[in-house]
């Protein structure tokens, strides 16, 4: 077996898609709420970057001002075609999966997190914080990470 066989996957503050599904795909689900709020400007050369001026408010809530703006500056762009993407296979239909909800995340909905996780059959634990946590909070995010991993053996999934 390789030494990095995937054995579980534990996520949060992120989209769980399913196979076929672009990542603007859940903006078409009418179960999902769409944010409307999310700062992400026009594309330069290809690329996307959030509004710095709006960084914090979207992106890092509970974060103090001088480290919410360190995280603006310090932005890597991602490019437009990632939006395009499609999934051709979706890990959590095969591994047990874990799913830690930001309830104060204004870049992804916690609703529309819950919706996600519980589509993808996910243990789902709730915390507050923006969708920043591993910055606000990461005891919490450690822990969590820790947690499943004590929980998932190689060859159990």
């Amino acid at each position: 077996m390789p030494c990095c066989a995937l054995a579980g996957i534990a996520h949060g503050f992120c989209a769980y898609r399913r196979i076929g599904d672009r990542s603007q795909a859940d903006k078409e689900d009418p179960d999902l709420e769409v944010v409307d709020q999310v700062p992400i400007l026009p594309p330069v050369n290809g690329y996307l970057f959030l509004d710095k001026a709006k960084f914090r408010a979207s992106f890092a809530g509970d974060l103090d001002a001088a480290k919410a703006g360190f995280m603006a500056d310090s932005q890597v762009p991602w490019g437009v075609n990632a939006l395009d993407g499609t999934v051709t296979k979706a890990a959590w239909k095969t591994r047990p999966s874990w799913y830690m909800v930001t309830k104060d995340d204004r870049m992804i909905p916690p609703d529309a997190q819950r919706f996600m996780a519980k589509r993808a059959g996910a243990t789902v634990v709730e915390e507050h914080g923006s969708h920043a946590i591993y910055v606000s909070r990461p005891e919490i995010v450690a822990g969590f990470i820790a947690k499943v991993a004590s929980g998932v053996t190689v060859g159990s999934a």
